[in-house]
């Protein structure tokens, strides 16, 4: 099971914005992310609507953060991208499960599953972009990033 690309690209485009420290314009952030430039205004978007990312109008606008980095979580930015974190779809609010239709109790699995994402869940709100900004390492691999092709 892995986190979807998109979601992998809008961390790596929050990581970019963390180690930039100032306003950035679209093609710069696509450049820098090896993200392709569509690609990275439709993340870009999702991160506005989310609050992560604060975006700029005009000759000089571009996309700051819009939150101080100790204050995102990768939790904030995964459920920009995807919604709500469930490790099963079987915790959805409107889902009928047909292993226990009749709802008087919750199936083993529904309890675990729920069990497992707050663990998830937990785990990713303890994680901050201050502590990517901190790390001596550094994400960003330009040259890396060039050998690849960009999809």
């Amino acid at each position: 099971m892995y986190i979807t690309l998109e979601t992998d690209y809008a961390i790596r485009i929050v990581d970019c914005l963390v180690h930039h420290d100032q306003r950035m314009d679209a093609q710069s952030i696509s450049e820098a992310t090896c993200v392709s430039l569509r690609f990275s205004l439709k993340i870009l978007r999702k991160l506005v609507t989310a609050g992560i990312v604060q975006s700029f109008k005009g000759a000089k606008g571009g996309y700051i953060l819009a939150r101080e980095p100790a204050d995102i979580t990768l939790r904030d930015v995964i459920e920009a991208v995807e919604g709500p974190y469930r490790f099963s779809r079987c915790l959805a609010e409107d889902y009928q499960c047909s292993r226990n239709p009749s709802l008087e109790s919750t199936c083993v699995y529904h309890q675990f599953f729920d069990h497992l994402s707050q663990v998830v869940v937990q785990e990713l709100s303890r994680f901050n972009f201050q502590q990517v900004k901190d790390s001596p390492v550094s994400c960003l691999d330009l040259e890396a990033c060039h050998k690849q092709p960009k999809e």
